[in-house]
């Protein structure tokens, strides 16, 4: 077939992000999450070309889902009306964005882009997002889906006229980061509309050889987590789908729910779901091994540093201290006025592993304690092998309640959301230690690990 210059273009974005990578396998779609290594994820998951430790040379980088598709020439999309949900952070690895080289070639029928919170290009705070739109790039109609889900989410993929829903959106490995829930709310709705799912892996860049920190449970499920999977999962975007098929949509029910809500709709069973693999990802590798460029997700994650403590430093936001929003390193800087060098000093009396806690001050610009100079700490993760940042997060909260008569949650108890129960809360209320809270979420801990190794792809 002779291409047009829209397909010549298509073309020049996909070989900046294909390279060298071979034809993807056989890509099935499967109602229901097989086990790891069955049909259904298209391209091998091994390990190929990442051997060694360090940042990798550029012929054996990791190689993302989309990139993989691409060198498929998008045969798992060929026939179908595509809608892509995606944000900044959906690009090739010469920074071109999927949505601009899908539009650009004839293979692939491009007619809608859906926007998760931040929005499409990103301008959104936590808890907003950009509104319904017009790519102006593209043309294409840019749809919004934060605070939509079950029949009203299917609703907007049918109204866009799509077949098929592609997910590309780099997560950051906390239950409490929304993306992964924006793919659980895509599934059930294109399940209950009868839209298929195409996900493109990208990596976990704080790696995946372990899961951490407490499971939620269903009464405290909300949009910072639907279902009991673990605070720290160490999984990849394609495995989470994976799971969310087989454990969850297949079950027939509605997601989880807040107290005092009343049950949501039942869900329309499993999605026809494929997951298109990364090559040269090893579960150990942290993000600057990958040779992949960095795109903040969100105002507040400019850089895989900030990913690295984010599970657990985010748990101040159920506090009254400053989670460092308002600063150039959010999540990495943590206090309040009043506060002083004891907090540091106790921090690191508990011997952590991998991190130590310095003296801090900051003034946020915008968020909590805006203007004001706050006293606190900051991390320096010196080992990422042993840096558990959950550990790390358990340990600040008991060490600030103890130096700081100030200390205090939110009123609405936020902190019971983003830990998934009640029990973080009202053991550190009672003066519990680091052990003591870490303990008490071991056995939950250990049933979601016995789950999550059936839908893992990578080694």
């Amino acid at each position: 077939m002779t291409l047009s210059r829209r397909g010549v273009l298509g073309l020049a974005g996909a070989v900046g992000s294909a390279g060298a990578v071979g034809a993807l396998g056989a890509a099935g779609t499967a109602g229901a999450a097989p086990a790891a290594g069955a049909a259904g994820t298209a391209g091998a998951a091994g390990a190929a070309g990442a051997t060694g430790a360090g940042a990798p040379r550029a012929t054996d980088r990791v190689r993302t889902g989309f990139e993989r598709l691409a060198a498929d020439g998008y045969a798992v999309l060929a026939g179908q009306k595509v809608g892509v949900v995606t944000n900044p952070t959906g690009i090739t690895a010469d920074a071109r964005h999927l949505v601009d080289v899908l539009h650009a070639d004839e293979r692939v029928d491009l007619v809608a882009v859906f926007g998760p919170e931040h929005g499409f290009r990103g301008t959104a705070q936590a808890g907003d997002s950009e509104g319904a739109s017009r790519d102006p790039a593209t043309g294409l109609p840019v749809y919004d889906t934060y605070d939509k889900s079950g029949q009203r989410l299917a609703d907007v993929f049918t109204a866009a006229g799509i077949d098929t829903v592609v997910f590309d959106i780099q997560d950051v490995g906390a239950r409490f980061y929304t993306y992964i829930w924006t793919l659980y709310d895509c599934m059930r709705a294109a399940a209950l509309a009868g839209k298929a799912v195409v996900v493109l892996d990208r990596p976990n860049p704080v790696g995946g050889r372990r899961a951490a920190g407490p499971v939620l449970e269903r009464p405290y499920a909300s949009f910072v987590g639907r279902e009991p999977i673990a605070l720290a999962h160490g999984m990849t975007a394609a495995e989470l789908a994976r799971l969310f098929n087989g454990e969850f949509l297949a079950a027939g029910r509605a997601p989880g729910r807040a107290p005092g809500r009343a049950p949501g709709r039942a869900a329309a069973g499993p999605v026809r779901l494929t997951t298109v693999a990364m090559s040269g990802w090893r579960r150990g590798a942290f993000f600057g091994e990958t040779g992949l460029p960095w795109v903040p997700p969100s105002p507040n994650m400019p850089t895989p540093d900030t990913a690295l403590a984010y599970a657990g430093t985010c748990l101040f936001e159920g506090t009254n201290l400053s989670e460092g929003r308002g600063t150039t390193t959010p999540f990495e800087v943590l206090g309040a006025e009043g506060i002083d060098r004891r907090w540091a000093e106790a921090a690191n009396g508990l011997g952590l592993p991998g991190v130590w806690f310095r003296e801090a001050y900051f003034t946020p610009t915008f968020s909590k304690h805006v203007g004001k100079v706050c006293g606190g700490v900051r991390l320096i993760v010196h080992d990422r092998e042993a840096f558990d940042p959950v550990r790390a997060g358990i340990g600040l909260l008991v060490t600030a309640r103890r130096v700081w008569s100030g200390f205090g949650w939110r009123t609405d108890h936020w902190i019971d959301r983003l830990t998934g129960s009640d029990r973080v809360r009202t053991l550190v209320d009672a003066g519990a230690g680091v052990e003591e809270v870490v303990g008490d979420w071991a056995a939950g801990l250990a049933r979601f690990e016995a789950v999550r190794a059936q839908y893992l792809l990578y080694s």
